[in-house]
């Protein structure tokens, strides 16, 4: 099956669209700055910081309420962005003979 020009164009934009989100970095804190979240367009964490200084070892459970939220919040945030990048292509992929 040959392609048409139309269609490689937009296959090509959503390849440079999917590579974008890898560098589409959201970043949630909780608990004043104690746990900090980066998640990327793809929904991958890229890094968990956790600040001693702001955690009471006595209280974990607050900790992991913090943890929670932040991934909660940041896939929520991260999941928009890569909605918003591709909802202009997605259009395009009936054309394609690809289900939507």
């Amino acid at each position: 099956m040959g392609q048409t020009m139309d269609q490689m164009k937009l296959l090509n934009q959503l390849r440079k669209a999917q590579k974008e989100l890898k560098n589409e970095i959201v970043e949630v804190e909780a608990g004043d700055g104690a746990v900090v979240v980066q998640i990327n367009g793809e929904l991958k964490v890229k890094k968990v910081k956790i600040d001693p200084d702001k955690i009471d070892l006595d209280d974990i459970h607050e900790l992991e309420r913090w943890i929670e939220n932040c991934m909660r919040d940041g896939f929520v945030k991260a999941q928009e962005i890569a909605t918003d990048k591709m909802k202009p292509l997605m259009g395009g992929l009936g054309n394609l003979g690809i289900g939507m």
